[in-house]
């Protein structure tokens, strides 16, 4: 059997050093180095070190591993991501399938779906639980029906990249007073509560493409 090397990205050192070790010890895995985020994780790899798979931890707020999915997808699109988090605001989840992930497993797993899932990506295919399969399909049945102006396009193509609020208004020659009201109308007009949400808006709608 062929050995699949395992990344392992968490911030949360106890957990990950525990998901690390259950990796180890499963039969034909390795773990090839893990790390407490995504900056950690570029400068480990390289063109001779590189993973099968990266399991990479997520959760409410953590823009890292956003950040870090979005670099993969566009760095290493063909090392799959597996996902560890609890259970998630429906716009982290969307927007992480639309980064490519190709595992979504809750902290609360059972050690033997961990060796499952890992095993499954391994081999080609996708591990996504019947909740985030009923989302998806809940979600890209709405037609979009709200409209944005030509300025708020911009802004949105802008937020979808790293940049700060700072620099977004250096790079559209406005104040920084003027941003947080473009944002703040946008999160009203779409309905959502945070940057990563009006990200996983503009993907679902096809308004951007990362």
């Amino acid at each position: 059997m062929e050995n699949i090397n395992v990344a392992v990205v968490d911030d949360h050192k106890l957990f990950r050093k525990g998901i690390a070790e259950l990796v180890a010890n499963l039969e034909g895995f390795t773990v090839l180095f893990e790390c407490g985020n995504g900056d950690e994780m570029k400068t480990q790899m390289s063109a001779k070190i590189k993973p099968d798979i990266i399991l990479l931890d997520i959760h409410d707020g953590n823009q890292d591993s956003l950040a870090t999915a979005t670099w993969l997808k566009k760095q290493y699109p063909c090392i799959p991501i597996a996902v560890l988090a609890m259970i998630e605001k429906d716009e982290t989840i969307l927007l992480m399938i639309q980064l490519g992930v190709k595992c979504y497993l809750c902290k609360d797993f059972d050690p033997g779906e961990l060796e499952q899932s890992l095993r499954k990506v391994a081999a080609g295919e996708v591990c996504i639980p019947e909740f985030v399969i009923k989302l998806l399909l809940s979600t890209y049945n709405k037609p979009m029906q709200t409209v944005l102006n030509v300025r708020e396009h911009q802004f949105i193509q802008l937020l979808s990249t790293e940049l700060t609020y700072a620099e977004i208004a250096a790079q559209l020659h406005i104040s920084k007073r003027t941003v947080d009201g473009y944002r703040d109308t946008l999160f009203e007009k779409l309905n959502v509560k945070s940057r990563v949400g009006v990200v996983s808006y503009a993907l679902r709608h096809k308004l951007i493409e990362l």
